[in-house]
């Protein structure tokens, strides 16, 4: 039976465990936040961040390409769209 390639750099499991448990934990109070958040503006801001969380929850689960497309679109790109929607539905306001 082949055993799988150790390398010098990898974390003991009961750490990988730990830190995944934590982040997972991090996450679920994110999207808890973004949801009872009430102001427009601070609920985009909240939702960017836990964009962030999420792709820290993909690099701990060792998915580096899915890690780098969450950052783009949903730590960057959708907080963007969503606060420029803001400023144009206040601006037909006024």
């Amino acid at each position: 039976m082949i055993a799988a390639v150790s390398t010098p750099y990898t974390v003991p499991v009961g750490l990988m465990d730990a830190l995944q448990v934590i982040v997972l934990v991090l996450v679920a109070v994110g999207a808890t936040a973004v949801v009872l958040i009430r102001a427009h503006v601070r609920q985009v801001l909240a939702l960017s961040v836990y964009g962030v969380l999420l792709a820290v929850l993909f690099l701990v689960f060792q998915a580096p390409d899915v890690t780098l497309s969450e950052l783009a679109v949903g730590a960057v790109a959708l907080p963007i769209v969503l606060l420029l929607t803001l400023a144009k539905i206040r601006k037909r306001e006024e």
